[in-house]
């Protein structure tokens, strides 16, 4: 039985490309994967921009088909020319193709439609026909055309545009070529040859390159040549230091079989560091095929891979900002607007600056490090980072600054260093900005993104690719992206912020309240359900009682204490009802009441609702298992990645699935779930098998045992799941 993963996607298995042979006919082009065939009777054409002839389809070979019987079928390669008849002005047509596939292991594909925009060439004049014209001389004179450009003359590619190679480094003592062949063009393979040039000491080990298709080529005879794409693997004597450069001199030879050239001999260097890292591409880049939409992290995963260093630093520049936007931000601005706050001596412009630089700069270092880290050791750091432990002693260190704001205490260094540092920190309240900077730093660890999409898409490349310098730049960005409204929040409080009063102490007190509920949120996934509601209910009425919700307000009071014992009421009415449901049995903090709905003999009162229901699958042998069952009862299926510490997964279980559509729209597909809240070796292996390195993450195969490559990484609402689910497996 073959597993999901061993089929290829139809883009890949069916690798299509069109082009313009002369100005009146076109070439659809199918290089089709070892394994694969082409039904020739499924080809379907349509054209804007110009009228579509006759078709003539090769032949294929004849197969007894067990889904359409006695059909004929194409293998390897197929090429078939499209006569059009073009609209007078138009310089390029849009051809929409529909064909359909199969896989030897027995998984027929859906029709495919894919579709292209090709540019045309300059119309030839039209030759005057004369009585010597006969069948046999207009062919050849279409064959001559089919070969010409613009100028008659014949249309070939340079040798750089001809073969397009890229080379890259998966770990320190191995080398990846990929190359990449354009149409009627072929590679010999023993004309691919490898020298290193740098360091000295470094040679060639070995080279692994797949087998050819045997060719009786013109120019040397009975040889193995590449008509598709393929990649070849060189391995090194010795793996390299992490401070060294690999110069790598790379030859290769093909030839053109539509006009019956050879190429000289190709060579190039390929410049390659030793942290894995750059793909070194000195040759032209074919447009890529458009991708399936996949979700946040699919298209990060692609930006990251494909780009060049600046532009990923932009991408995640950019990304930090959209961040500063979300939750995942926002409890950084009460703790450092409860900092600045906090100072006694007078806050300028300047120091609120400072201080709100030194919080970012602790982030964004943080962050850096944690990419560093990841790409030595190949595992997520803040999986570690979040366990019961760690968030606890978060949580409590939350505390211990709220009652800071509250008056408890001050937080302040010893005043014999207090002294050494004041002048450093342009006098300033003593140590703070040394102090902000490691509070910046220790609130990234427990309240950055964790595996919010780009941190994770992030983190997934810099373990894969080793590539630590550009995997550190880009997470250091992406924090000063998400730092800059904490810098506009010092810069604001430095000018607003009055020098003291009742005003000032509401402020701190407020976010006194505000560092409480972040200590709730953090220790929320390891406490049971009942006890963070009961905290919260605690929050909300000790905060209501703070803002007088119970006293009477005096005859003439003003509409700010109006508008604050409103306030109160409402977080009084909250709490309250938050109290009574969690007594009365109900787990759901946004809907604590449910529990008074209906239900006889009060069942219904106790009961809670009921989700979505896994098998757990403990490693990769069970998945598999698991995975041909489904196959085999040509059920889809979708895989969950959960852990206890993982705030998003409860709120999966909570909001999403629990919602009636999506039990609905999951009721016929396999639900396997994976806990990785232990984090042994077992959860380990299925995380890297599909490169997360954290939950939440659903992964989905198809009915017919295709993975899909749509994944899911993050909490998503119910409506945006759905789709999500349809992408992934199909409406």
């Amino acid at each position: 039985m073959a597993h999901a993963e061993e089929f290829l996607d139809p883009d890949v298995a069916f690798k299509f490309s069109a082009r313009a042979l002369d100005a009146n006919t076109l070439e659809a082009r199918w290089q089709i994967a070892d394994g694969y065939y082409m039904y020739r009777d499924k080809f379907k054409f349509e054209l804007a921009g110009a009228t579509l002839g006759a078709l003539q389809l090769p032949p294929g070979k004849t197969k007894q088909d067990e889904y359409f019987g006695k059909v004929e079928t194409y293998l390897k390669d197929v090429r078939i020319a499209l006569p059009i008849q073009r609209t007078p002005g138009a310089t390029s047509v849009t051809l929409k193709a529909t064909s359909q596939g199969c896989a030897d292991a027995g998984l027929c594909y859906t029709p495919q439609t894919v579709s292209a925009t090709i540019k045309l060439p300059a119309a030839l004049p039209a030759a005057t026909p004369t009585a010597a014209a006969t069948p046999a001389a207009a062919a050849a004179l279409d064959g001559l055309r089919s070969l010409a450009g613009d100028d008659g003359m014949p249309n070939v590619l340079p040798p750089d545009e001809a073969f397009l190679v890229a080379a890259a480094m998966p770990d320190t003592q191995t080398v990846k070529f990929d190359y990449t062949l354009t149409a009627n063009t072929y590679l010999y393979r023993d004309k691919l040859a490898f020298v290193v040039k740098s360091p000295a000491d470094v040679k060639v080990a070995g080279v692994d390159a797949p087998a050819g298709e045997v060719k009786d080529d013109p120019t040397f005879g009975r040889t193995e040549v590449y008509h598709r794409d393929f990649a070849a693997g060189v391995t090194l004597s010795r793996a390299l230091a992490a401070n060294e450069t690999l110069v790598l001199e790379a030859t290769w030879q093909g030839c053109n079989e539509a006009v019956g050239i050879c190429y000289p001999p190709i060579k190039r260097e390929f410049s390659l560091a030793a942290n894995g890292a750059a793909v070194a591409t000195p040759l032209a880049a074919l447009d890529a095929p458009a991708e399936a939409a996949g979700d946040d992290t699919s298209r990060i995963e692609r930006v990251l891979k494909g780009g060049s260093f600046w532009p990923v630093i932009a991408t995640f520049f950019g990304l930090g900002l959209l961040l500063a936007l979300t939750p995942c931000v926002f409890p950084m601005i009460p703790i450092l607007s409860g900092i600045i706050a906090g100072q006694n001596t007078k806050v300028t412009k300047t120091s609120g600056f400072l201080l709100s630089l030194a919080y970012v700069l602790g982030m964004a270092i943080t962050y850096a490090v944690a990419g560093v880290a990841a790409a030595l050791s190949g595992t997520l750091i803040s999986n570690a980072l979040q366990n019961p432990w760690a968030l606890g002693i978060g949580a409590l260190i939350f505390v211990g600054l709220a009652l800071s704001m509250f008056g408890f205490y001050e937080l302040q260094l010893p005043s014999a260093l207090q002294s050494k540092f004041s002048e450093r920190a342009n006098k300033m309240k003593g140590g703070s900005f040394f102090g902000v900077f490691a509070m910046g730093a220790l609130s990234a660890v427990i309240l950055g993104p964790c595996v919010a999409p780009p941190l994770a898409a992030a983190l997934a490349f810099i373990a894969q690719t080793g590539n630590t310098v550009l995997g550190g730049a880009a997470l250091f960005v992406l924090a000063l992206g998400m730092g800059v409204p904490l810098l506009l929040v010092g810069v604001s409080a430095g000018a607003l912020l009055p020098k003291a009063g009742g005003w000032m102490n509401a402020v701190k007190y407020s976010f006194g309240v505000m560092m409480l509920a972040i200590a709730i949120y953090l220790i929320s996934p390891v406490i049971p359900a009942w006890t963070g509601m009961l905290l919260w209910a605690l929050l909300l009425i000790a905060s209501a009682i703070y803002l007088h919700a119970l006293d009477p307000l005096p005859a003439h009071a003003s509409g700010w204490a109006r508008l604050w014992k409103g306030l109160g009421v409402v977080l009084l009415i909250g709490g309250l009802a938050i109290l009574l449901g969690m007594l009365a049995g109900s787990r759901n903090l946004l809907q604590p009441l449910d529990v008074f709905k209906g239900g006889a003999g009060g069942v219904a009162i106790a009961a809670e609702q009921k989700g979505l229901a896994f098998e757990k699958v403990k490693d990769v042998a069970e998945l598999d298992a698991r995975l041909a069952a489904a196959k085999a009862d040509g059920k889809a299926v979708m895989l969950d990645f959960y852990a206890d510490w993982c705030v998003s997964c409860k709120e999966m279980e909570t909001f999403t699935f629990s919602d009636p559509k999506v039990q609905a729209r999951l009721q016929n597909v396999v639900l396997l779930k994976a806990d990785v809240t232990a984090n042994n070796e077992a959860d380990k292996a299925l995380l890297k098998r599909f490169n997360l390195f954290g939950p939440p993450g659903l992964i989905f195969w198809t009915a017919a045992g295709e993975q899909s490559g749509y994944k899911v990484i993050g909490f998503q609402k119910a409506e945006k799941f759905l789709s999500s689910i349809d992408s992934a497996l199909g409406k």
